[in-house]
């Protein structure tokens, strides 16, 4: 219990298995309108900021051609509906598209305030960088990590960056109503349109006092009823409540063309099935519970249906990576986290420990075992290391897309770990061809 607290998206284990599941709403076998979910059925210009006429494009797409001709391989990958499945594009050594979770967490002799505000520099570095999104997590009463609100957050990084998708990782569905939710995130899609995602979990992103805090009703037993609320939060946001329903009058506003794109997020077995069920992107917390990746993901990808809110299935795995020049300075800032984790586990919500108080503390009371699983929670190492086991990692799931999240103790050794991983896995020059091939395709 203790170390899910520290998990953004894992989720409290239900009673009774995921066929006990009661939809209120349409899910994905439903006949969904284009009212919503902006994920499938915003046009492919209004994933791109800028647009390439077809003379640029072709010089363009010339030019990084040439430069790629020595890396070899081919990716034959595409822009489909909207959705960046992969680029196209001789001689790029990854295909690999990278995200950013981001916990806004607080080294120790800094502040809150400032770790906000680095939070907004990463978001305006990772945007320059080539990153596809950059997420937010949720997170109540710890000195560790210091967003409680990632929708306000998120309403300032918008403005702050250009091109990036902005979502959350997520929103904990249970603290709240499904009508506020998709109030927030419709204000959202209405400032950032075709920018937003909305990541979902059941988690409490805090301790059983917090959570009972953030309820507003505490006279009646809780009632695990996440199902329903997705259901809802899905109605709402794409105007497909039944005629019956009470709810069906309401207007969700600002109400405009598209939405936000929801997302699933779970570190269990029980958030994939719910993933499938409502016809939802998803996304693995595999830094908080690295045990049941590959089942999550493959059951995941074998029993997705396709529907009104995804024709395929789209999966992400979120890791925890840290990068440096060399191996010896990559463990050496990774010494910070792995004490994080081991306090973590006993309860502890300090800050961020410095390397040298983390690796004196490792030494007098020695690491807590952690459940691994195929893979480590946290990638660390020099730039070309990571990225072959990122590469690695993410060829055996069959996913195009990881996101990363680094915690170290010196906010300029975090930006640094982002720019190199962003160099080594060439994501400026996806980010061009990318933006190439979707104008092309949306004219």
């Amino acid at each position: 219990m203790l170390l899910e607290r520290f998990g953004d998206c894992g989720e409290s284990r239900p009673s009774g298995s995921f066929a006990s599941l009661r939809m209120t709403a349409k899910t994905n076998n439903g006949n969904g309108n284009d009212k919503g979910n902006g994920g499938d059925k915003a046009t492919a210009a209004t994933r791109t900021p800028a647009t390439v006429t077809a003379t640029a494009t072709a010089t363009t797409i010339a030019k990084e051609r040439a430069r790629a001709t020595d890396m070899g391989g081919v990716l034959g990958r595409f822009v489909e509906g909207g959705h960046l499945t992969g680029m196209s594009l001789d001689g790029l050594k990854s295909g690999l598209r990278l995200s950013v979770l981001d916990q806004s967490p607080v080294p120790m002799g800094s502040t809150p305030g400032q770790a906000l505000q680095h939070s907004i520099e990463l978001a305006r570095r990772v945007d320059a960088l080539g990153y596809t999104r950059f997420w937010m997590s949720e997170h109540h009463a710890m000195d560790t990590l210091a967003c409680t609100a990632p929708e306000i957050m998120l309403a300032r990084i918008g403005a702050e960056t250009e091109r990036i998708r902005i979502g959350s990782g997520g929103i904990m569905l249970p603290h709240y109503t499904s009508l506020k939710v998709a109030e927030v995130f419709r204000m959202l899609h209405a400032l950032y349109p075709g920018r937003v995602d909305l990541g979902i979990g059941r988690a409490p992103g805090g301790g059983p006092m917090e959570a009972m805090a953030l309820r507003r009703n505490r006279k009646a037993t809780q009632v695990d009823d996440f199902p329903e609320q997705v259901s809802e939060l899905l109605a709402f946001l794409e105007g497909n409540f039944s005629e019956s329903h009470p709810f069906s009058k309401i207007r969700v506003s600002p109400e405009m063309p598209g939405g936000p794109d929801v997302w699933m997020l779970g570190s269990s077995m029980w958030s994939s099935a719910a993933a499938v069920e409502f016809g939802l992107p998803y996304s693995f917390a595999h830094f908080f519970s690295p045990v049941a990746t590959r089942a999550a993901i493959e059951t995941y990808m074998r029993g997705f249906r396709g529907g009104a809110r995804r024709e395929r299935p789209e999966a992400t795995v979120a890791v925890g990576v840290i990068c440096a020049e060399t191996e010896e300075e990559a463990e050496y800032l990774a010494s910070s986290v792995r004490v994080l984790q081991r306090r973590i586990r006993l309860g502890d919500r300090r800050p961020v420990a410095s390397p040298e108080d983390a690796l004196r503390e490792l030494r007098l009371l020695g690491d807590i075992p952690m459940e691994e699983g195929e893979w480590p929670r946290y990638f660390v190492g020099t730039p070309e290391f990571v990225r072959g086991r990122l590469e690695q990692m993410a060829g055996e799931l069959g996913i195009g897309e990881l996101i990363v999240n680094t915690i170290v103790w010196d906010h300029a050794k975090r930006l640094r770990s982002y720019e190199l991983l962003a160099g080594v896995f060439e994501l400026k020059l996806q980010e061009t061809i990318a933006s190439a091939a979707t104008s092309s395709s949306g004219r």
